[in-house]
């Protein structure tokens, strides 16, 4: 029997993103697929760093050639790890998937047993693909938000990227934890969309994007931040005294062209927030909080389903900003 999968392969500067029809023994003959657990992947998605790889545009994948896809849900199909058993669901997301081990943009994956997550009863296979990296990354961020003390009360909570994956998540978890959303994007268009998913105000990014000065007007209790560069910088140096900021996210840049002046003069606390290694028990922590309390109605709105032949296209789209919310690709639609 055979699989399908986006399959990725470079020789030099010679670059190739493929379908690929592959055998179901390469998952045991292949390094880059250990584990003891094989998936039958259900659904992945595309998050940022995919259109990356898929696209080439950053040496995301550290070794060749790879199956593309950082995130996956399916059902177990074999497992010789007791934790897990034939028919169970999971759900699996960074790890080097996609980076330094075969990933989930195909029908079938051989994963390490501690990197699954038993599916919430709540989701289904498609639900934990809208929610994806993306959405983990985004409640890890509440979390930290929530758990420095940060209350509705406290005053205005800053998502920037708010139409993105990662933004789109946070408006809707925070606004549903009563928390008062400014949503800062670069799609006016999409205000609307962000009002609906909760949002109390929409600004424009370019607001925050250019070069500022290194204290600014106090605006922000928390601030969810996924841009970083100058965007961050700003956000940092509007933030109230004694606030959080947490940084997931690079869409503007790597750099940080900041001051330390928000940290020693208004004690702001800066948080980085890592999906890719976030123990276990984060982890499952996260998962639990997005199954009770992320309003899953508000999946559909944020999503697009593709097929497995789509994600060339919409990688391309994804790294130009045109896509908004999640993308999610069944991977199991015919072409």
């Amino acid at each position: 029997m055979s699989f399908t999968a986006v399959y990725l392969t470079k020789d030099g500067d010679l670059f190739s993103a493929e379908l690929k029809h592959l055998e179901d023994n390469v998952l045991d003959s292949n390094p880059l697929s250990e584990g003891e657990v094989v998936v039958r992947i259900e659904h992945s998605c595309i998050n940022y760093k995919d259109g990356l790889a898929i696209a080439n545009r950053s040496p995301v994948v550290r070794v060749w050639p790879m199956i593309a896809g950082v995130d996956g849900a399916g059902i177990v199909e074999s497992s010789s790890a007791p934790k897990w058993k034939a028919g169970d669901r999971v759900v699996v997301t960074g790890w080097g998937l996609g980076e330094t081990h075969w990933g989930c943009l195909a029908q079938r994956a051989r994963l390490k047993a501690d990197w699954l997550v038993a599916l919430p009863g709540s989701f289904s296979t498609a639900d934990a693909m809208s929610v994806g990296t993306a959405g983990f990354t985004a409640m890890l961020c509440c979390l930290a938000v929530r758990n420095e003390g940060v209350t509705p009360t406290s005053g205005d909570v800053l998502v920037t990227g708010a139409s993105g994956g990662v933004g789109s998540v946070a408006v809707s978890i925070l606004s549903s934890w009563g928390y008062r959303v400014v949503a800062a994007t670069g799609k006016l268009n999409e205000a609307d969309y962000l009002l609906a998913l909760g949002a109390a105000e929409v600004l424009d990014r370019a607001t925050l994007a250019a070069p500022g000065k290194p204290l600014q007007k106090e605006r922000w209790a928390a601030v969810v931040d996924s841009v970083g560069s100058h965007t961050l910088a700003n956000a940092c140096a509007q933030t109230r005294y004694g606030g959080i900021v947490t940084a997931c996210g690079l869409a503007q840049g790597m750099d940080f062209p900041a001051s330390v002046a928000p940290f020693i003069l208004r004690g702001v606390k800066l948080i980085g927030i890592d999906s890719v290694m976030c123990p276990m028990e984060r982890r499952t922590s996260a998962w639990s909080a997005l199954a009770s309390d992320f309003d899953a109605r508000k999946l559909d709105a944020i999503t697009t389903v593709v097929g497995l032949g789509d994600v060339f296209a919409t990688a391309e789209q994804i790294l130009a900003g045109r896509v908004r919310g999640r993308t999610v690709v069944d991977v199991n639609r015919a072409p």
